[in-house]
């Protein structure tokens, strides 16, 4: 089920901060009232289609962090692996220089709770609790969620389809829009463009000039 519209669930999980500073408890708590967050799942460390969302995530940093909003990674790895990850060279396949939070869920509860993960727990014909129906990794799940904790964006692609960061941008860019003008946002909209009031003259006025 879709979470846009609920709160979105809390952790409390080790995470590598800054490329290189393992610590035992992140959580979203720290964000309520600040600072929207943009949370994203990618499924594994050390692997082909991830660094190259994640690099991108990083170069767009200065743009999510100039719109208030904080970016925080997420997979399946322990803290150790998404280290190692970040101190190895890009040319060696590594994701150095990656600054924001990369969190590690190792018990796969975090990817669970957001609907992301691939398979689940179940018991098999001996009693015995065994992960089915999937590689138990995190799908490439995106998250917009506001400063009150709210998810206002969800999207979730497949592991092989890498995502567009700079379709997370726009989606930060309607939501402030939103927000500080009350108008919303037609399909395609781009900061600069124009908005329409939520009414059927509004949508009328648009329709007819666009």
């Amino acid at each position: 089920m879709s979470l846009v519209g609920k709160k979105a669930p809390n952790f409390d999980a080790p995470a590598v901060l800054n490329g290189y500073e393992i610590v035992d408890s992140f959580s979203l708590d720290q964000f309520i009232g600040k600072k929207e967050v943009l949370l994203f799942f990618y499924p594994k460390d050390f692997t082909f289609v991830c660094p190259t969302e994640i690099l991108a995530f990083q170069a767009k940093l200065d743009e999510f962090e100039k719109r208030g909003v904080a970016v925080i990674g997420c997979s399946v790895d322990t803290a150790e692996v998404h280290l190692a990850w970040l101190t190895t060279p890009k040319n060696k396949g590594g994701i150095e220089g990656v600054k924001y939070p990369l969190v590690a869920d190792g018990t796969k509860t975090i990817a669970h709770n957001y609907g992301v993960l691939a398979g689940d727990w179940a018991y098999n014909e001996n009693e015995q609790l065994v992960f089915e129906g999937g590689p138990g990794v995190a799908f490439r799940g995106t998250f917009f969620i506001d400063k009150e904790g709210i998810v206002r964006h969800e999207n979730i692609n497949d592991l092989p389809l890498g995502r567009n960061i700079d379709e997370s941008l726009r989606i930060v860019d309607a939501w402030h829009h939103n927000q500080e003008h009350g108008e919303v946002c037609p399909a395609n909209w781009e900061e600069g463009k124009d908005a329409m009031a939520a009414t059927p003259d509004g949508v009328a006025d648009y329709l007819a000039n666009h």
